[in-house]
């Protein structure tokens, strides 16, 4: 059970990265953050965090605790680097 609460946390991080690159890119999505909730993603490509997900949110929600659902449809693959066209030199003499 450990590798796969440590692979759901790894899923988790990667989830909470992208929120956090949405939020800065989606600044009304403040409004939403305001109030003290935990976030729970809800990621429709991957059915077993999904599950795992929610039972933590219910519980967290059991103990007086607050949570945010935040529905996730897709990701699209990584990008390592933005940078187009490079050409790299070694002088230019």
């Amino acid at each position: 059970m450990k590798k796969k609460s440590d692979y759901f946390f790894m899923k988790n991080s990667e989830l909470s990265m992208e929120f956090s690159k949405y939020v800065l890119e989606h600044p009304e999505m403040n409004e939403v953050l305001t109030e003290e909730k935990l976030i729970i993603f809800l990621p429709e490509f991957d059915h077993e965090l999904k599950e795992f997900n929610l039972i933590m949110a219910k519980e967290i929600e059991a103990g007086g605790g607050k949570v945010l659902y935040v529905r996730v449809k897709q990701l699209t693959p990584k990008v390592l680097s933005r940078l187009v066209g490079v050409e790299i030199e070694a002088n230019q003499t």
